[in-house]
């Protein structure tokens, strides 16, 4: 009677335990990511930042599989490629070159994207609120700034006739961006220096080669090889005493005069939703693509001193970020 009665003592324990709640059989998503490098690398540590919050821990619930092709689309493609072949369960490609990149590199894998173009315009999508086929993802309005960052470039630097610009051949975003650009110059009555490449080292010549006598500015347009090189940009600037207007706020730290544009970081963090929406079964096709409406304005008035800059104050307090 003893005997039974500890064996029914211990079943009832057994019962009243609760099973686990994170079997040890519980799935690991995997998740590619294809960039160009440099200040894209913010994007991946918003995805990390946004995959945080929503109680996806790194390693435990989620593994990235980064791959940088510092600014060869080739090599977009090839890893692109490589990442459906190892089976990932989605795809984040940062910037719109990457994305129709990975597109056209793979046939089955989700993709979820940051693209600074019009994501219907560029064709990626068929529409905002409802995208169709395997992608979705977040649009930045990289290339409708084009024209605001210009006026505001020539407001800060109201002697400026000769603005440099550097974007690839062939690249249908900055080929756009530059359309804006030209309309632009011509309403602004200024001269617009182009400097097209065809890669990061045409780039890097493309640059080294600049001189002051060239242009009294440099401008950013839309383009994902140039913003891999950005840190390059911001080298070649200074060494010719060139005040440069960007994208990324990150680079007026470096030393650039001034940025307007998103936050690649935002971009990152608020994608983080949409992939996770996607590991738990949601169809990137259904998910609307989101907008980060809010640009982001900086300056660097110890640059602007250096220059011999005086940065009116209509312009100044409308900055979000000063440094000095």
């Amino acid at each position: 009677m003893r005997s039974l009665g500890w064996a029914g003592l211990a079943a009832a324990l057994a019962l009243a335990v609760p099973p686990s709640a994170e079997p040890q059989s519980s799935r690991v998503y995997q998740v590619g990511v294809v960039l160009q490098g440099g200040p894209y690398h913010l994007a991946v540590d918003g995805l990390r930042q946004g995959f945080k919050e929503a109680g996806l821990v790194e390693g435990k619930h989620v593994v990235l599989h980064v791959r940088d092709a510092k600014g060869d689309v080739k090599a977009l493609e090839s890893a692109a490629t490589a990442l459906e072949a190892d089976k990932v369960d989605v795809i984040y490609a940062v910037s719109t070159t990457a994305t129709l990149a990975t597109r056209r590199a793979t046939q089955r894998v989700p993709i979820v994207f940051y693209a600074g173009a019009d994501p219907v315009a560029i064709g990626l999508v068929e529409s905002f609120r409802k995208p169709g086929g395997r992608l979705t993802g977040v649009h930045g309005q990289l290339t409708e700034l084009t024209a605001k960052r210009f006026e505001i470039l020539m407001a800060m630097v109201p002697r400026a006739r000769r603005v440099a610009t550097f974007h690839t051949v062939g690249n249908p975003v900055s080929r756009a961006s530059m359309e804006v650009a030209r309309d632009t110059a011509r309403q602004l009555k200024v001269q617009l220096v182009e400097r097209p490449v065809t890669s990061v080292d045409d780039l890097r010549k493309s640059l080294q080669a600049l001189r002051s006598s060239d242009a009294d500015a440099i401008l950013y347009v839309g383009d994902a090889l140039v913003t891999s090189q950005i840190d390059a940009v911001v080298d070649a600037a200074r060494a010719q005493r060139l005040p440069v207007m960007l994208q990324e706020h990150v680079a007026v730290f470096n030393g650039a005069l001034a940025s307007y544009g998103i936050s690649y970081h935002a971009a990152g963090r608020l994608s983080a939703k949409q992939v996770e929406r996607i590991l738990k079964g949601a169809a990137a096709g259904d998910l609307p693509v989101e907008q980060l409406a809010r640009p982001h304005f900086a300056i660097n008035l110890k640059t602007a001193k250096a220059l011999g800059l005086t940065i009116p104050r209509e312009v100044l307090v409308r900055a979000d970020e000063v440094v000095e």
